[in-house]
């Protein structure tokens, strides 16, 4: 039935995308070919200090240069940073930096930056990095290739943080002009350089020609569209209208390895996707579903996770209750996966006096995503829910939740290489990706306690003793931890997908 409206949608995609450019989009540097990638949403902001979407890391990671990098084996790799070293106490991080480093406005790359760039992420309002890097007491400029990194107590995580938007360098000078709204236009040392972005339309990028590593880069810009629905997205590349595109539905994984005009690269992730519930004081948590941890119980119980794989995904990702999967060694087996248990689901609704609940799913507007939201509709009305679907543009959506503007909302996270950047900032009183604004003091003195020792037994401890308290809580409904699915031109040389889900441009060409 609705058939028709989808391919209309993806014949209006088609003529947008080949559609005229700008006439800065027109000629590439040195003539080189552009690169034209589809992305599942639009991003929120381009500071990396703000940033929490997907599609804004793909783009930041073309834009800003990090510290360090991890490659497709998840080993730490040097960008602005050639080498590190930590001090016998594990209290001092060293980091030698990379000569003959600008950033896009010209201005120098080297330690002073990295202590504004660290200090920025710690003390600007709002800043969504900060529990990532909040462990740095004091940034030492020893010399002026050489930053020293002081701790207030050992910290695990501090690499896989720096190896991320913690790890990305901004200019200082223009994140501190008069009246800058930064996120619009922001000035880094990356191998691309903004040149405009048009809400829900492109993100349009050109060679930084002065990048370190130019040699390395094969384009002479990047367009970045956003284009939520698979089919879609799918439809662009197979008409040559898009090189590369992410979040290939699982459903069309087959029809693109069948077609020898098309490339397929697949990689496990490192994240999870969740339903995260309001259940701080905002007015949206107001509501039995905020306020009783037995009606999440109940809801949590309603979904099957594996049939919920089967039919969104044919089985492509893995279930999951955590946000780490069964095989990582910081699984809590306290909390095992459990068949779906309506009955049980039932009684609890009964109990909390919360039978026949509405319950608002906010939900980012994309294809996938939406088609969970139906699964899972259908999963817990047979429990006694009646789940409406708030479906809503996901950079929009990002900025609601961060609002609190949510009774509960659909979404994922790619995930990073050390369990902190899954657990801390989501658990933590003071996690910056703590949304549902959960709290308990007992929760913060074990993550800490993770964070200050880099001794794995002793951090699984740790780990398993906050999960005894806020697994339970289902503050967060974890649903499955997703495959990266990629499909790209069979012009396009060199791509390998990604462990974390964010693409890396250099090294990469067309034939």
């Amino acid at each position: 039935m609705h058939r028709p409206l989808r391919l209309a949608a993806a014949t209006l995609a088609l003529a947008l995308l080949h559609g005229p450019m700008p006439a800065q989009a027109q000629a590439p540097a040195a003539s080189m070919p552009p690169l034209r990638v589809g992305l599942l949403s639009d991003i929120d902001t381009l500071d990396p200090v703000m940033s929490n979407t997907i599609a804004g890391r793909s783009v930041l990671q073309a834009l800003c240069d990090k510290l360090i990098d991890i490659d497709a084996d998840l080993r730490f790799v040097p960008r602005l940073a050639t080498a590190w070293e930590w001090s016998e106490d594990q209290k001092v991080l060293t980091l030698r930096l990379r000569a003959g480093v600008t950033f896009h406005d010209g201005e120098p790359f080297n330690a002073e930056a990295v202590r504004f760039n660290i200090e920025r992420a710690l003390t600007m309002p709002g800043s969504r990095r900060r529990s990532e890097v909040v462990a740095i007491e004091q940034v030492e400029v020893a010399e002026p290739l050489v930053a020293r990194l002081h701790l207030r107590a050992p910290f695990a995580p501090l690499l896989s943080q720096l190896a991320d938007r913690a790890g990305m360098m901004v200019s200082p000078k223009a994140a501190q002009a008069p009246g800058a709204t930064f996120g619009t236009r922001p000035v880094c040392s990356g191998p691309f350089a903004l040149v405009a972005h048009v809400p829900q339309d492109r993100i349009e990028l050109r060679r930084f020609e002065q990048h370190w590593d130019a040699t390395n880069v094969r384009f002479g810009s990047v367009v970045f569209r956003p284009v939520p629905d698979s089919t879609v997205r799918l439809l662009n590349l197979r008409a040559g209208s898009l090189d590369l595109i992410e979040r290939v539905a699982a459903n069309d994984v087959a029809e693109v390895r069948r077609d020898n005009r098309l490339r397929y690269a697949e990689s496990t992730g490192l994240g999870f996707t969740s339903i995260i519930v309001n259940t701080g004081s905002a007015p949206r948590a107001q509501n039995p579903l905020g306020r009783d941890a037995r009606v999440r119980q109940a809801f949590d119980m309603a979904i099957d996770r594996e049939a919920l794989n089967q039919v969104a995904f044919a089985g492509a990702n893995r279930p999951g209750n955590q946000s780490v999967a069964p095989n990582s060694p910081f699984y809590f087996p306290g909390e095992r996966m459990r068949p779906r248990d309506l009955a049980g689901a039932r009684r609890l609704l009964a109990e909390a006096q919360a039978e026949n609940l509405r319950v608002d799913l906010m939900v980012p507007n994309t294809t996938e995503f939406m088609q969970v939201a139906e699964i899972i509709q259908a999963m817990v009305k047979e429990a006694g829910f009646d789940l409406r679907i708030d479906a809503t543009e996901l950079a929009t959506a990002a900025r609601r939740m961060t609002g609190g503007d949510f009774q509960a909302f659909l979404i994922g996270w790619s995930g990073r290489l050390d369990p902190d950047g899954n657990i801390y900032a989501f658990n933590h009183c003071q996690g910056t990706n703590n949304d549902s604004k959960f709290c308990d003091p007992r929760v913060d003195i074990a993550l800490d306690a993770a964070r200050a020792t880099t001794d794995q037994a002793r951090r699984i401890a740790h780990y398993h003793e906050a999960a005894t308290i806020y697994l339970p809580a289902r503050h967060r409904l974890y649903l499955f931890h997703e495959s990266w699915r990629f499909a790209h031109s069979a012009r396009l040389q060199g791509f390998r997908a990604p462990p974390d889900g964010i693409l890396r441009i250099p090294g990469l060409g067309l034939n």
